[in-house]
């Protein structure tokens, strides 16, 4: 892509960073085909680079990354590609949270199966509890159609959010650091997976919640005691 370098220091260690998340998360199968996205704040402060429409998380390149001022200035590129359509959604989350450097947005099939069943994913292993504790369940947008910052921005203000389920759609992570805003992706997944063969188990031998453990937090039981 265009040499932006001298106005953003550290531009290649940050696309390097970029690139490595997209195929983490290709490789362990939260995300294939070229649906999803991702992003990182540059160290600036005022501007972000995204992974563009139409490329896989395995395609992601030095030269096809996406430059955007948070004004939602499009910077030149060598390649004639566009950023991600969920761009006005990223810039979004920037604005509200400061805290956010890293957005990761994932189509994870466990995950997506479960809110297409109108379900939400139940926070059951101590894993979910301790670190993402809540992941609220998005709806479709007002025209049953794929969500946008309309719907996922209010929910994403409570700073104490850190990852959250869109119905039909996958997941979306945020935090300080790429890997902080894709490690949720992996744990939802992980625990969509389990919630289903947990649930599968229980009816196939009779059981019922009563019979199930309940986990907390160890704060809680702290609190508690």
């Amino acid at each position: 892509m265009s040499d932006h370098s001298a106005r953003f220091p550290g531009l290649h260690a940050t696309m390097d960073a970029l690139i490595a998340t997209a195929q983490r998360c290709f490789t362990l199968r939260l995300q294939t085909n070229a649906g999803g996205n991702l992003s990182v704040r540059l160290d600036a402060r005022d501007a972000i680079m995204i992974k563009p429409s139409g490329v896989g998380f395995a395609e992601c390149t030095r030269e096809n990354l996406q430059m955007v001022l948070l004004d939602s200035t499009i910077l030149p590129s060598d390649i004639a590609l566009k950023p991600s359509k969920d761009l006005d959604v990223h810039l979004d989350l920037y604005r509200i949270r400061p805290d956010i450097n890293a957005i990761v947005h994932c189509h994870s099939p466990w995950a997506t199966g479960y809110t297409s069943a109108g379900l939400k994913i139940p926070c059951l292993t101590v894993q979910t509890i301790e670190k993402i504790r809540r992941m609220p369940l998005i709806p479709l947008s007002s025209n049953c159609g794929p969500q946008t910052e309309v719907e996922i921005s209010p929910v994403f203000r409570d700073p104490n959010i850190r990852a959250a389920v869109l119905a039909n759609h996958g997941t979306i992570g945020v935090g300080k650091t790429l890997m902080a805003a894709q490690y949720p992706a992996e744990i939802i997944e992980e625990t969509a997976h389990v919630a289903f063969v947990g649930d599968t188990l229980t009816a196939a031998h009779g059981k019922t919640q009563a019979d199930l453990p309940q986990y907390g937090t160890a704060a809680e039981a702290r609190a508690a005691g």
